[in-house]
């Protein structure tokens, strides 16, 4: 097994399909799926008929984010580790190329360049959070991108946990997600932990994926107010040290 993909529905099934469909297109599957369900859905996934193992883990109770992507990682039998939100869209395989830069000495994870519907490129790859970085964005609105994207490959500070592929090895080193955060800066946090513990985050802006932004925290004040809390235990831990590792 070289390597499992780590997918968990929030009642986004028709979502997944797609993407599993997505995957199946893929001509080397040397790879097992481990799909989430976090909540109950409208109908039971499809579990036959995919080239690859789809493994399916049922929640009795909904976990946030990372504790969902962590229980994935406990039981993933491949080499590397791919994170992959439902609304993930695949045009060709970006396997081969994240999973060679995820194994180079020193990286401790690898992402793609991240666009759009419309095939605008995302901000998935960006400077870590200050307050006066934050305090910018809320009052000017919305800004724009931290990195100037070519097609060579850049080094930023995190990449958006939409996408990310590791090796076992480094995912583990850090204990994996932070599951202190429910929802949001999870994948900040990560990040500044591989970093701190010495290895690189990188982006390949060669290797593009499609994504379907939701964009709940901007609609829901309940996904507002986890934004807001995780945000603050990201700044209380790596600005002020406050917060223990």
């Amino acid at each position: 097994m070289n390597f499992s993909v780590s997918v968990v529905s929030q009642g986004q099934i028709l979502l997944v399909s797609k993407l599993l469909e997505d995957l199946a297109a893929i001509e080397s599957c040397d790879f097992e799926v481990i799909l989430t369900l976090n909540v109950p859905e409208a109908s039971d996934p499809e579990v036959k008929g995919y080239p690859f193992p789809l493994r399916i883990i049922r929640n009795a109770q909904a976990k946030g984010f990372g504790a969902n992507h962590n229980a994935a990682f406990a039981i993933a039998r491949g080499r590397f580790f791919a994170v992959l939100n439902p609304d993930i869209r695949i045009p060709s395989d970006p396997f081969p190329a994240l999973c060679a830069a995820a194994s180079e000495p020193g990286v401790g994870v690898a992402a793609p360049l991240v666009l759009s519907p419309d095939g605008c490129i995302e901000d998935s790859a960006r400077h870590f959070p200050t307050l006066a970085s934050l305090a910018s964005k809320l009052t000017r609105g919305t800004r724009g991108h931290d990195y100037s994207m070519t097609d060579e490959r850049i080094s930023p500070d995190w990449v958006a946990g939409m996408f990310m592929v590791f090796v076992r090895d480094a995912f583990a080193s850090v204990s994996g997600f932070d599951e202190r955060y429910f929802l949001y800066y999870e994948d900040v946090d990560l990040c500044w932990r591989l970093r701190h513990s010495g290895l690189s985050v990188e982006c390949l802006p060669s290797v593009q994926v499609v994504h379907g932004a939701q964009r709940a925290s901007r609609r829901n004040l309940r996904y507002m107010r986890l934004h807001l809390q995780s945000m603050v235990r990201f700044l209380l831990r790596t600005r002020f040290g406050l917060l223990r590792p």
